[in-house]
């Protein structure tokens, strides 16, 4: 994995655990030469996983929509920032640009992200490690949910699979240097698309 997107909140929550966690992400992507893709912020748990990456020396390329540009939270240090004109636009580019993905606590914003890219993979249309780093419980509700889901019928038990989770960076890290996609998507295959 040449690069990791990154998903989490532009705020740092109410542990300090999240922006620990976030800070150590980035480092240790730094450390094993992985880029880090984000959204582009210099505020919030975005913010710490950037300086994380950055402070070890690594590279960090944010997608910013240019209307939030204008509240001024764009992170000025980054190796590059790429400016675009929707919400829309700026997944569609961070998928583009990323090997895999992490989820980090955050909010409606980083759900609908996560959410995003595990319908895309269950539809055929990526084969990437799609994660979430579960700090501290955080996500121990939205993971027993997908177990819901699949016990009432509502999602396939190897598309829940797809989600991978972990407590600890390492050990995520690894789950997704390993994994290895369905060999069907839900309904179509990507080159007919």
């Amino acid at each position: 994995m040449k690069r990791i997107t990154v998903f989490c909140g532009s705020s740092f929550g109410t542990e300090e655990i999240y922006k620990e966690q976030a800070t150590l992400l980035g480092q240790t992507l730094a450390k094993q030469n992985i880029e880090l893709v984000y959204g582009g912020a210099n505020v919030g748990l975005m913010g710490a996983v950037a300086d994380g990456v950055l402070n070890e020396g690594g590279k960090a390329i944010g997608v910013l929509p240019n209307f939030l540009r204008s509240k001024e939270i764009a992170h000025l240090g980054l190796t590059e920032l790429i400016l675009v004109e929707s919400m829309h636009e700026r997944k569609t580019k961070m998928n583009d640009l990323c090997d895999g993905v992490i989820a980090l606590p955050g909010g409606f914003g980083t759900l609908e992200e996560l959410f995003e890219m595990l319908t895309w993979a269950q539809l055929g249309l990526h084969k990437k490690p799609i994660a979430i780093l579960n700090i501290n419980g955080f996500y121990d509700s939205l993971i027993e949910l997908t177990k819901v889901m699949v016990e009432k019928g509502l999602l396939k038990e190897t598309n829940q699979q797809m989600l991978l989770v972990s407590d600890t960076i390492d050990d995520l890290l690894e789950q997704m240097k390993n994994y290895v996609a369905p060999t069907t998507g839900k309904w179509i295959d990507k080159d007919k698309v």
